[in-house]
């Protein structure tokens, strides 16, 4: 099992299985994707798409647990990216900040601007709430 393949299935049911415009989006070629599909299923030993002739009809009740684990695969992915490119260039990543109403509105401006001024390629988020909700958003 591939990385590759998990982004093509993943693309092919993002795509309303659409394998031509799939490739289209990924840049690569139709043959290819239906290729690696196959090798996937193959491999697995089960259909992630249930097909009529060439064409996909629909996801399978295994490509639908197959998929859901890919999207999290890929946004596992995602974030080691986003990782090893905060480690690269330590001037630019993303900041999260959870705070009160209060702080948010008199504490923290004269804070943020100085720190976007010194960092203006790092993207702050800011999420507002209660003590209770801050300390849920900080534990998941």
């Amino acid at each position: 099992m591939k990385l590759q393949q998990l982004r093509y299935i993943w693309e092919v049911a993002r795509h309303d299985l659409n394998v031509s415009a799939t490739a289209a989006a990924l840049y690569t070629s139709q043959p290819g994707i239906s290729k690696q599909i196959r090798m996937l299923e193959d491999e697995l030993g089960v259909e992630v798409f249930a097909r009529s002739g060439k064409h996909l009809t629909h996801i399978t009740p295994a490509g639908q647990a197959i998929l859901q684990i890919a999207g999290e695969i890929l946004q596992q992915t995602e974030s080691i990216r986003r990782v090893s490119q905060e480690f690269r260039d330590e001037s630019r990543g993303e900041l999260s900040i959870a705070t009160t109403h209060t702080q948010a509105r008199y504490a923290l401006p004269p804070v943020i601007h100085q720190f976007t001024g010194l960092f203006p390629d790092v993207s702050l988020h800011m999420h507002q709430g209660t003590p209770m909700q801050i300390s849920e958003m900080a534990a998941n």
